[in-house]
């Protein structure tokens, strides 16, 4: 590693990227709190140093250039690993003091939250967590970026090149009206569902793609009304318009104002593995830990088995 002094400074870095976020000078500058003559100025020295514009710029408009695209993106890692140096520091005597950005799933963040943010909250009293409920694509990218801290997810997902630690598993069941064949006897078998009409979430939510999986080994039928939450899936098969998978997590609160029968699949159940994830070499790992054990304590179902704590690469 060279000792030799950069020619340009981490303020720099954040002004560029600002740039090209905003694809405005002006916006940047004001996003910084700085004069844009003065980003200006600091873009032209971080160019220089490095070589090679970053940008076009006209009366209209800001491109970034094509070597500039590849050095922004290297700038935000720069960022990332100066922030967490920083936030290592600071959490060095209490890592559970401050806030923390946490992202959750639509199909977990209405059936897990009310459980655990009270317990973490009273455990805790030092943390502030801000929860932030997307799709996992978004929470994926937005954790990559350094926008997340960290994220409770589905790991049967892609999630990227990050660390975990499980919560808990969670076994699909099959929701029906009272008055469907599949409403009555013994754990139902995947091939139970051949030839049924399967009422699923719309696009971009990973618990489709989990249901489609088991709906294409069983040989079973999508209908054509997709659903944006669990909410309206269950109030679609009440009505008797098919019926739907459900993870076990939401069977409490989805059914207690319906007449849907639910019923198990047998072991081994399908299934969908909840977990905390963050990035790799994050300096809050150990933070994550604890809290997954304290997630672990509070989870709110029994029969879901909680697997053993671990933490490795997902997939």
């Amino acid at each position: 590693m060279s000792l030799e002094p950069h020619a340009f400074s981490l303020r720099q870095l954040q002004y560029a990227v600002a740039v090209a976020e905003t694809l405005s000078f002006r916006k940047a500058a004001e996003r910084c709190h700085v004069s844009q003559p003065a980003l200006s100025a600091q873009i032209a020295q971080l160019e220089e140093a490095l070589g090679t514009a970053l940008f076009e710029r006209d009366r209209r408009r800001v491109l970034i250039t094509a070597s500039g695209r590849e050095l922004i993106a290297r700038a935000r890692a720069v960022l990332r690993e100066a922030d967490d140096l920083v936030e290592s520091a600071r959490r060095a005597k209490d890592p559970l003091m401050g806030a923390l950005r946490i992202g959750v799933i639509p199909t977990i963040s209405p059936y897990l939250l009310p459980r655990i943010a009270p317990v973490l909250r009273k455990t805790y009293p030092g943390l502030t967590i801000f929860w932030v409920e997307e799709k996992t694509e978004v929470l994926a990218r937005s954790l990559s970026e350094g926008t997340l801290d960290a994220a409770i997810v589905a790991l049967e997902s892609e999630l990227g090149d990050v660390d975990q630690a499980i919560i808990a598993t969670d076994p699909f069941m099959i929701a029906a009206p009272p008055t469907s064949p599949l409403a009555s006897g013994a754990p139902a078998k995947t091939s139970d569902l051949r030839d049924v009409g399967v009422l699923l979430l719309d696009d971009g939510h990973c618990f489709r793609d989990q249901a489609l999986a088991i709906c294409a080994e069983a040989k079973a039928s999508e209908l054509e009304f997709r659903a944006t939450s669990l909410t309206t899936l269950t109030q679609m098969v009440a009505a008797g318009a098919g019926v739907t998978l459900l993870p076990s997590l939401a069977v409490p609160t989805e059914t207690q104002r319906t007449k849907l029968v639910v019923r198990p699949f047998e072991e081994p159940a399908p299934h969908r593995t909840l977990a905390l994830v963050w990035r790799r070499r994050s300096p809050l790992a150990t933070a994550f830990a604890q809290l997954v054990t304290t997630i672990r304590k509070a989870y709110p179902l029994p029969e879901a088995k909680p697997a053993a704590p671990r933490s490795k690469r997902a997939k």
